[in-house]
């Protein structure tokens, strides 16, 4: 897909939204996740896509598949770049390198619910959330390519999520 082709179909979803902003409303599809045993899981996408994952052989997993953690910062770094490229497109400015790299500290205690010294939960979430963008484009400033990635970024879905913190519903069926 060239740049071109992109920058046109967001010019055409534009269209659609500023006649029928009701269209922009949508559920996403859902990610389902089966136990496999032991403790790996299995996610898979309605397109019939899998993605196993499972934990650490200290946690007990078996260590040769990516954690659902990673998955995690995978998802964060893949939706800020597929914004840079939309924003890139929607901006004629033709990326030659983009990289984004997601990472975090997490502290296993709060995946096992211990406390810390003074008594408190220990925060199961990762910390220390980071995303570093490498970003080159032919004949654009460094100040224009900062402002395109931080405008990107900034309205681009998971890492929006974490910035606004979503709240999360749990809906629970036994049997």
């Amino acid at each position: 897909m060239t740049q071109q082709h992109i920058a046109k179909a967001l010019e055409r979803v534009q269209a659609v939204l500023q006649r029928r902003p009701e269209t922009g409303l949508h559920e996403d599809g859902p990610a389902t996740a089966r136990w496999a045993g032991g403790t790996r899981v299995v996610a898979r996408h309605a397109n019939g896509t899998e993605v196993p994952s499972d934990m650490p052989s200290e946690l007990g997993g078996t260590g040769d598949l990516v954690t659902p953690g990673w998955l995690f910062r995978a998802g964060l770094a893949s939706c800020a770049a597929t914004s840079i490229v939309l924003a890139a497109a929607a901006e004629d400015v033709e990326l030659t390198h983009l990289e984004v790299k997601a990472t975090s500290r997490s502290d296993t205690r709060g995946l096992l619910g211990m406390c810390d010294a003074g008594g408190q939960a220990v925060n199961a979430g990762p910390g220390d959330v980071q995303l570093a963008v490498r970003v080159q484009a032919g004949g654009v400033s460094p100040e224009r390519l900062r402002d395109l990635v931080q405008v990107a970024v900034g309205r681009s879905p998971i890492p929006n999520a974490l910035q606004v913190a979503t709240p999360l519903a749990l809906r629970i069926d036994i049997g």
